[in-house]
Parts: structure tokens; sequence; C-alpha cells
């Protein structure tokens, strides 16, 4: 996938759920050779997990857990030139869906990196509970990827191991759908470093999906956060990825 310039991506806005948000946007990111893996979870095992005033978002009456590995490259703040060590890593993020005045979003219960500076960088900046791990990622030659992943260092052992390939047609999930309800995601919700919530907007090109077969070998990142699901994903879809604009987060409240 070829990374496209912020003009051409703030060119199209059509499918984004609400307008884009004001001021500059202060990073550039491109997401790419993921697969989103979720699980149906009760919405109960998460209630103590969600600070208010977030809310669990449902669909289908269930809440959403979601393992997703990735590349993560084109990494730079805006107006400089890229810094050399910091443009790109392997990521790999365990993460449910939450809502606060109207807006859905993401919550990170961990994000594993394959940069340590990087992961510390950014459990600093945002809040976002990140990681040092060690990670593999290598295509398979028809399209599918296979990733390792194993966290070094503090927050416990988490390991994960899974192979996936593309197995259907493109498509781009509806409004109403589970998968857009999984995908179309505008901003994340964090702890603040200084107390209460923070809401990063983000914007990127509506997520081109296909239906993935997936092999995991090895998954205790939830286990890692002593939440249980058994059995293969409830839903499975890989994509090429996106590139991405991200804005500075802004305070929302206190828990």
């Amino acid at each position: 996938m070829s990374r496209g310039a912020p003009e051409e991506v703030l060119a199209e806005t059509t499918h984004r759920p609400w307008p884009l948000p004001g001021g500059r946007w202060v990073m550039t990111q491109s997401w790419l050779d993921l697969v989103f893996l979720h699980w149906r979870i009760p919405a109960v095992a998460l209630r103590s997990r969600i600070p208010a005033p977030l809310e669990i978002d449902e669909h289908d009456g269930s809440a959403w857990i979601g393992v997703v590995p990735f590349r993560m490259e084109g990494i730079r703040l805006r107006a400089l030139p890229p810094i050399p060590g910091t443009t790109a890593f392997l990521e790999l993020n365990v993460r449910t869906y939450v809502r606060h005045e109207g807006k859905p979003g993401v919550w990170f219960f961990s994000l594993d990196a394959g940069n340590a500076v990087m992961a510390a960088v950014a459990r600093k900046w945002f809040g976002l509970p990140y990681h040092a791990a060690e990670m593999s990622m290598r295509g398979s030659g028809d399209g599918g990827f296979t990733f390792a992943s194993r966290r070094v260092g503090a927050g416990g052992p988490a390991e994960f191991r899974a192979a996936w390939r593309p197995a259907g047609e493109a498509f781009q999930g509806k409004s109403g759908t589970l998968e857009h309800f999984l995908a179309e995601r505008y901003c994340l919700y964090a702890p603040s470093p200084r107390g209460g919530l923070v809401r990063g907007e983000i914007h990127h090109g509506a997520w081109p999906l296909r239906p993935a077969e997936v092999d995991i070998a090895v998954n205790s990142m939830l286990a890692a956060l002593e939440l249980r699901v058994t059995g293969p994903p409830d839903a499975a879809h890989a994509t090429p990825g996106v590139d991405a604009l991200v804005w500075p987060p802004h305070r929302i409240g206190t828990p």
C-alpha cells in the first residue's frame, strides 16, 4: 500500500460519522497489513474496567474485544522531518469500544510495540498503556502474514502468535453492520497523565476489509488482563491498511 499525502487523506471525508475536528492535525501515521480479530464479551465483564463517564458501546447486545496486530509506518510530526528510528515499528493492541457525548471511540487495554523508545514516549505523551515487546512479522506469499509478539519488562507476561490470510472479496463496512461498528472509529479515549480522561481525534479513509482465515497458535493477551474468551474469533477481517492523521488530545472530564 502506498502512503498518501495528508492533503489526499483529508480529501476523503464522506464516510465519517461527524465532521473533521477543528484545529490542525499534529501527526501522520500509516497502519498497514492489519487483521482485526474480535470476540463477543458480556458488557458486565468490562464494566468495572471502563471509567466514567464513558459508556460501553455494544452491537447485537454484546460488547466486543479486539486483538489487532499490524505494522506502523510513516510516523511523523507535522512540519518536522522524520526522526530516524521512530518512523516504523510493529504493534499489537487489545481494545474495546466506548462512547461519550454521542461519539463512539476506542478504549485500549494494552498496546505492545516493537520499539521500546516509542512505547515509552506514547505512554508519557498520551497516557496510553504501551508496553515494549519483541515482535516479528513476515508475509506468506498469498497475501497473508505471520505475526509473533512477546512482551518484555513491565506489564506481566503476554504473548501472541498467529497467521492469517484474506479469504473473500474486498468491501467496506456499511453503517449499522458489525464490520462498520468494529472498524470505523474516529477517536480514542485514554486516561490523562494529569488526571481525568482525554479524547484524541483521528481521520483516515474507510477501511478496505476482507474476511480472514486465522490460525492462532498462542494468545495470552487477554489472560494478562484477566479477561476470558474461548474459541476462535467471532469476527476476523484483514486489510492492507489506511493512512491516518492525528489531532492533539483534549480533556473531556474526570472519571
